[in-house]
């Protein structure tokens, strides 16, 4: 690979959980938020998938700041909801931002349901003001707790038992977390495929 100055990352996110846990996988970026690049539009993700999602966040900051963005579209998917919560995870209860509400709607929705298999599904996409575009997909697997089981993590952390750590994201550390997760495996990906096109 050819020796270039450090990447400044501009993150399509206004989420501080997510802005960290990126930061925190691609050390060797400097990981701005869009914010701080004074960037505050309300993208509205219209996407049937995680990927399309993604893509359109990371275009509109990328068109919009004039340099390269990258934006991730992540959620739940339960088997036994045929897929749901999905693309409308951080919605789920209706509304945005009540990670709260949409827990005790995955509850009541799961309550009495044996397969309790899910998989959290991460899409990341790297877009630049030339118009490339390079997109990678993560997922970690477990199942859905009937309670919430520790107060680590966000968002459905408590109520996913990870099948590689054997303990619920809520009682797992930042690092034990972020060396499985769905989000590490996709910009781990994502990052091997823009090391192949800068060589």
């Amino acid at each position: 690979m050819r020796l270039i100055e450090k990447m400044r990352l501009v993150v399509a996110t206004g989420n501080a959980h997510k802005l960290r846990e990126i930061a925190e996988i691609f050390t060797e970026f400097e990981v701005v938020s869009q914010k701080e690049m004074g960037f505050n539009e309300e993208v509205e993700e219209n996407g049937a998938t995680f990927a399309e999602n993604a893509l359109i966040k990371a275009r509109a900051a990328s068109k919009a700041l004039g340099c390269i963005a990258l934006a991730d579209d992540s959620g739940l998917c339960v088997d036994a909801l045929n897929g749901a919560p999905g693309i409308f995870s951080a919605r789920y209860c209706g509304y945005h931002g009540d990670d709260q509400a949409n827990r005790n709607k995955l509850l009541e929705d799961m309550r009495g349901k044996e397969n309790r298999t899910a998989h959290f599904n991460s899409a990341v996409a790297l877009v630049y003001p030339d118009g490339r575009e390079l997109v990678a997909e993560g997922q970690t697997y477990g199942k859905i707790l009937e309670k919430e089981t520790g107060e680590g993590g966000f968002g459905y952390d408590c109520l996913f038992f990870s099948d590689d750590l054997q303990k619920s994201f809520g009682l797992a550390t930042a690092e034990e977390k972020n060396s499985v997760s769905h989000r590490f495996r996709s910009l781990q990906k994502l990052l091997k495929m823009w090391q192949e096109q800068e060589k």
